[in-house]
């Protein structure tokens, strides 16, 4: 039985979401490197991820990035720690933990954010 449309565009989701986790894992581990490595990983890091980008505009699906972006509840995304500030504390992503994956007609796939609180200087 061949897959269906959905199914197709589930499993590339899946894949660009595990794709865009070891490239944010594999990112961490650079700057642990030392310097004549870390170029060279640094240029394969980027080739990999603009090869995911390249695969999923293909299909019309894009990963979309609001670290450092101010926080707003109808953001398609959850924001983990939410219930560490108040309602009226003014709030910036901090992190993504899974992407947000838009594709023609909209959200394919809601993120998993933190949050900071923005502080007044």
């Amino acid at each position: 039985m061949k897959p269906n449309v959905d199914e197709l565009q589930q499993a590339i989701v899946s894949m660009a979401v595990e794709s865009w986790r070891f490239g944010t894992v594999f990112g961490r581990v650079l700057p642990k490197l030392d310097a004549g490595e870390q170029s060279r990983y640094q240029g394969q890091l980027r080739w990999f991820l603009k090869k995911v980008e390249e695969s999923l505009a293909q299909v019309g699906l894009v990963i979309v990035n609001v670290e450092g972006h101010l926080f707003d509840p109808g953001i398609a995304a959850t924001p983990l720690n939410i219930e560490d500030f108040k309602p009226t504390d003014l709030l910036i992503v901090d992190r993504m933990i899974e992407p947000l994956i838009m594709g023609k007609e909209g959200v394919v796939r809601a993120g998993v954010i933190t949050v900071r609180r923005i502080e007044s200087s």
